[in-house]
């Protein structure tokens, strides 16, 4: 069991269910218990917080669904014959609205919205438990953690649907549902969320692993910032970030033995000891949080295999780069217990010349299995660094040496020689692209990367992706027939 984790439970543990059915985002209550009748200790306070966190545990996010999406979208994988049909669509972008797995990334955002909808609204009633049975501060930041994860699940939204509902109350009982608002209305309550959440969270080392801290809104509304193009605020986020830094060996971000570590901002949770609440017998939402994630044994070369990382990935590395064989097995490497095993797979009997190592058990297992614990990095420093070096180059008056220091920082620990100094705007904004590529490789930012720039007929070139279209998934069919405020009309563009 791993020390000092939160072990992120859902609220019906206490008799308290959330559901969105499958005809309206609503949020039920089987039992009905009041607001009034459970909020009445810190216990209880903390455990609506946490039901909110075990939403980014579900399949249609970060255990399952997500990792193929982004990875596969940014082609920064390769499907082998295995591969299943619904998540081959995204290497040649040929889903549509009735994509079961986009529906549950949908489905667990909104569950998540409405979890954290639930702790917000009842702002009083938590405030009116005595201050000798809950302090102030501690009432202050439930609300704080419950609007750093509200915006949070936002922004996964609005960067993958655009013009979507904006709910920030709790559904009335009607099931009627919401219509859809700007995007430009989401991202004002993502920045009004995490400016009022930063004050009220704690510094790292002050929280217990896993919660939000004050470093993680302070990193998220940067990166909301920078996704807007508003440089200098987001500038002024990151500069804010205190008692972060690299990780001296890079592949200490992808292993369990090392998670919260240094440079680690925020994290998804995962323990291995758990197992799985509702794996392969939930709904399509995956509304169970999964304790263990799939990733390990989807991506494992000795396992299941399903994908693998592209040629156009594994092309990228410069001679010498570290990351390179601390991202991806190939022939000859070794792995297991005390490695003791040979890479000998590829290209035999498998679609591509390498796999990943990246979150995989190999460095100390022979196989994976389906309770893979390894923590899910979200944010992470060097991230960061590069974000503040785009920023640098790209505000007025932006000094691109400033920016290719901060680039070099993160070429130092991965073994490279720096850049040099008095490159252009546009040669920096080059090597950003190359080394957020290789630096975050199957992390599941390219695909935004690429859609913010704006260089997908470069990036994505050969692959089936149209411009106007695929910058933005499909809103779920379902969502759209249930929903009395949503019409064909309301479709994003294309689909």
């Amino acid at each position: 069991m791993k020390n000092n984790k939160i072990i992120l439970t859902i609220l019906a543990s206490l008799g308290l269910v959330f559901s969105c059915n499958e005809d309206s985002l609503e949020l039920t209550n089987p039992n009905e218990l009041s607001p009034d009748t459970f909020f009445q200790n810190p216990v209880q306070v903390q455990s609506a917080v946490n039901a909110v966190y075990s939403n980014l545990q579900t399949q249609g996010l970060y255990s399952r669904h997500m990792f193929f999406m982004m990875d596969n979208m940014a082609h920064e994988n390769g499907g082998n014959t295995q591969l299943e049909a619904d998540k081959r669509q995204y290497l040649d972008f040929s889903f549509d609205s009735s994509h079961g797995a986009i529906g549950a990334y949908w489905e667990s955002c909104y569950r998540g919205i409405n979890k954290a909808n639930f702790v917000i609204e009842n702002a009083e009633t938590i405030n009116a438990i005595l201050p000798s049975v809950m302090s102030t501060e501690d009432k202050q930041k439930a609300m704080g953690e419950a609007k750093f994860l509200r915006a949070l699940f936002y922004f996964l939204i609005v960067t993958r649907f655009g013009d979507a509902p904006l709910i920030t109350t709790l559904p009335p009982d009607d099931g009627v549902g919401f219509p859809k608002s700007s995007a430009e209305e989401i991202y004002a309550q993502i920045i009004q969320d995490l400016q009022e959440a930063i004050p009220t969270l704690k510094l790292k080392g002050e929280e217990e692993n896993g919660r939000a801290t004050k470093g993680a809104a302070q990193g998220l509304l940067g990166k909301v910032y920078l996704f807007l193009e508003r440089y200098d605020d987001a500038l002024t986020q990151f500069n804010a970030l205190n008692g972060y830094s690299l990780e001296d060996d890079y592949f200490n971000n992808f292993k369990e033995e090392t998670e919260f570590g240094p440079e680690s901002i925020f994290e998804i949770q995962y323990d291995d000891d758990l197992g799985f609440s509702a794996q392969w017998n939930s709904d399509r939402s995956g509304e169970g949080p999964n304790e263990a994630t799939f990733r390990g044994q989807e991506y494992g070369f000795n396992d299941w295999f399903n994908v693998f990382p592209s040629d156009d990935l594994l092309n990228e590395y410069e001679e010498g780069d570290i990351r390179f064989e601390q991202s991806f097995y190939v022939n000859g490497d070794t792995f297991g217990p005390d490695s003791t095993l040979t890479v000998d797979h590829f290209p035999s009997n498998a679609g591509g010349n390498a796999g990943w190592s990246k979150y995989n058990n190999y460095y100390k297992d022979a196989n994976e299995d389906q309770t893979s614990g390894i923590n899910f990095k979200y944010m992470r420093y060097a991230d960061v660094l590069l974000m503040m070096a785009e920023c640098e180059s790209m505000r007025p008056g932006g000094d691109q040496d400033t920016a290719v220091g901060l680039i070099n920082q993160v070429r130092e620990r991965a073994g490279l020689d720096p850049l040099p100094t008095g490159l252009s705007q546009t040669q920096v904004f080059d090597a950003l692209i190359h080394e957020r590529k290789v630096e975050l490789a199957g992390e599941q930012c390219r695909f935004n990367d690429i859609i913010r720039w704006g260089v997908s007929d470069t990036e994505l070139a050969g692959t089936n992706f149209q411009a106007g279209k695929h910058e933005l998934l499909p809103i779920p069919q379902a969502e759209i027939d249930a929903n009395i405020n949503l019409t064909s009309a309301d479709q994003n563009p294309g689909y």
